[in-house]
């Protein structure tokens, strides 16, 4: 490849010969990055969302093609966000299909040392199980002389990954079962 040849494909030099001083146009494409195309538009559909991280509600044009999501991005319609994200909401796309992501039921026993996979009914059953035992043996009517229908052996501890919808639905349960301890940490 002739010297001229070579100096003609640097970005700087292209800018020069096409007048792009700025480098905001043709000159700052490689033939590589010309060639793509983003993800969005080869989409079959496109549904919008919340992010579930925190409880701003940032809105989300998720985009699906053949049943698997293929890019998240923020919704330019929303009100709250205005079609932006944070990292942790740009990087949502992974909570659906990062290879990291646990689809099993998995349970410890009690001074065990490997996991064991659960079918999911029967750790339901045995999660149902538990918190009524729990909340029979540990019940409190009164406590000095006053009523407190309560239970002190419970508590709920949220994550930023639930939403509004989940949250106060869990606070409606475990208020019901009498727990006290209710906590959700959804700050980023």
């Amino acid at each position: 490849m002739d010297l001229r040849k070579r100096l003609g494909s640097w970005p700087v030099i292209r800018q020069l010969q096409q007048g792009d001083t700025l480098g905001l146009g043709k000159a700052a494409q490689s033939p590589r990055s010309a060639s793509l195309e983003p993800r969005t538009a080869t989409a079959d559909r496109m549904a919008r969302s919340v992010c579930p991280y925190c409880a701003v509600g940032c809105g989300q044009r998720v985009y699906v093609k053949d049943e698997q999501v293929t890019q998240i991005e923020g919704d330019p319609d929303s009100p709250i966000s205005r079609g932006r994200l944070c990292p942790k909401g740009s990087a949502s796309k992974q909570l659906v299909t990062g290879p990291q992501r646990v689809t099993t039921v998995h349970y410890r026993r009690p001074y065990a040392t490997e996991w064991e996979e659960l079918p999911l009914e029967v750790a339901m059953d045995r999660i149902a199980e538990r918190v009524i035992t729990t909340r029979n043996e540990t019940w409190q009517a009164t406590r000095d002389g006053r009523r407190v229908n309560r239970t002190l052996a419970m508590a709920s501890l949220g994550g930023a990954t639930l939403d509004n919808e989940e949250n106060y639905l869990i606070k409606k349960l475990f208020t019901a079962l009498g727990a006290i301890q209710i906590e959700n940490q959804a700050r980023i």
